[in-house]
């Protein structure tokens, strides 16, 4: 692991508990219902920030390509570009969506703790992909962050099935997303920016469509906390803190590895559960909560410690 990828993993662990956070306020503090509009927002505010960034030339959508050269797509990528991101594009959208709908159903304890689970499927879905083996002490080291997760959930008194189901699911599409992104950015040549900005292109529309169709959008107009400042100002830093996180994930697998990307998502989730656990509440610190929470941590570190050691 270089110095970039140590400082791209850390980044994302930071943006990435604060983004959990504030999602969380907007869906359950202001009980604002509806996680698709969202999830549109933060779209939207991606899409200005990258098409401000790109028309002024601050940044490139593709590899080696000079921030100077112009553009004579409005898309600022071709057709047959977009067509070969799709796949990705959609696995992002269910990803983003069903996010959001599980940060709603659940505590931030158990949902942090449920979603570590996700380098599991992270393994799986690297293996089925790009055939990715792992030595025996990264493997062990991800088993004891999945046990961790059991054991710290293991006293969640406040079980309910469907949210558990939709935080699997939502693993599964994180495993997807994260075992595709950097195979597709080979294949288009896109970078960072390029990827996002493919992502948001596809992904919006839709979006905007099922909130029309369902709506959800002209209910949106009428939520009673939609001019409140303390609203307005959770919903900024929440698409904010999205466009930057999704920069970081790219860039910290594409950098490290899918699974690095996964078990940073672990190990932030310690300092996510506590504060979340503080500022929301939820499931009860007893015994088997500390017990796990600390396995999932020993098995992170152990992680990092394979990776900085080349193991």
């Amino acid at each position: 692991m270089t110095r970039k990828g140590v400082y791209a993993a850390l980044s994302y662990m930071a943006s990435s508990v604060l983004l959990v956070i504030f999602n969380k306020a907007a869906l359950s503090s202001y009980n604002f219902p509806f996680a698709n509009v969202i999830t549109l927002t933060q779209m939207v505010c991606g899409f200005i920030i990258l098409y401000v960034m790109k028309s002024l030339k601050i940044i490139s959508f593709t590899t080696g390509e000079p921030q100077s050269n112009s553009n004579n797509l409005a898309l600022f990528v071709s057709f047959r570009t977009l067509a070969r991101t799709f796949p990705l594009a959609l696995t992002y959208l269910l990803y983003m969506v069903v996010t959001m709908e599980a940060v709603r159903g659940i505590n931030i304890p158990m949902y942090t703790t449920l979603r570590r689970t996700a380098v599991a499927f992270t393994m799986i879905v690297e293996y089925f992909l790009s055939g990715q083996r792992h030595s025996s002490f990264v493997i062990g080291s991800v088993g004891i962050v999945i046990i961790g997760a059991f054991v710290a959930g293991s006293r969640d008194l406040a079980f309910d099935a469907y949210s558990y189901s939709v935080i699997f699911v939502e693993n599964m599409f994180k495993a997807v997303y994260l075992a595709s992104v950097s195979r597709v950015g080979r294949s288009t040549g896109l970078n960072v920016f390029g990827l996002m900005w493919c992502n948001v292109v596809i992904c919006a529309p839709i979006l905007l469509l099922w909130s029309v169709l369902s709506g959800d959008l002209q209910t949106t107009l009428n939520f009673r906390y939609l001019f409140y400042p303390g609203f307005q100002v959770v919903m900024l830093l929440s698409c904010v803190l999205t466009f930057f996180m999704n920069y970081i994930v790219v860039l910290n697998t594409t950098i490290n590895s899918a699974l690095t990307q996964a078990i940073c998502g672990n190990l932030k989730d310690v300092f996510t559960s506590g504060l979340g656990w503080f500022l929301f509440g939820g499931l009860p610190y007893d015994l088997f909560n500390v017990l796990g929470q600390s396995l999932g941590l020993i098995g992170s570190c152990l992680y990092a410690y394979c990776k900085l050691q080349g193991i």
